[in-house]
């Protein structure tokens, strides 16, 4: 009879280190494998030919302690650039939005009337090349959106 409660915890204690390992894992996984990130000097480079910059803060509505950006955010008609810090996680899209929005609900909401621009690699500092067909005057904020688990990251309004 000692022996079932015995498995029972041995199991629980199993599958408590398994997930622990794989969130870990899931959250060290991008830090690990992402390029190099642009210098400070070629990202203010991309700042110079921007039109617009606007501030990511860590003070967001659904920004929290493991999903949050700050730093100037600059943006151009060729591309967008972050002299600052993401918090790391994986499959991070940048989107354009017609209007500023600071959580998951809004941006799901208004996620039709958005365009992604493209993938974010890199957690200190990027630069996102904008496609030719995005013309970037005709939207007002800027938006990371973690893809793979549908969370709000941060947001800057540039209009």
């Amino acid at each position: 009879m000692r022996r079932a409660p015995r498995f029972a915890l041995l199991l629980l204690s199993h599958l408590l280190v398994l997930t622990l390992g794989f969130s870990l894992g899931v959250y060290v996984l991008p830090v690990l494998t992402a390029p190099p990130a642009p210098s400070a000097e070629e990202v203010a480079a991309q700042a110079r030919g921007a039109r617009w910059q606007a501030q990511f803060r860590r003070d967001l509505r659904d920004s929290d302690a493991l999903h949050w950006g700050e730093g100037t955010v600059s943006v151009g008609p060729r591309s967008i650039a972050l002299a600052g810090r993401l918090a790391p996680g994986p499959d991070y899209k940048l989107y354009l939005s017609p209007v500023f929005v600071e959580t998951e609900a809004d941006f799901l909401r208004l996620k039709p009337q958005m365009v992604r621009v493209g993938d974010v690699r890199t957690f200190d500092n990027f630069v996102v090349p904008v496609p030719e067909a995005i013309d970037v005057a005709r939207h007002a904020a800027v938006i990371v959106w973690c893809e793979s688990f549908g969370q709000f990251i941060t947001a800057a309004q540039y209009r």
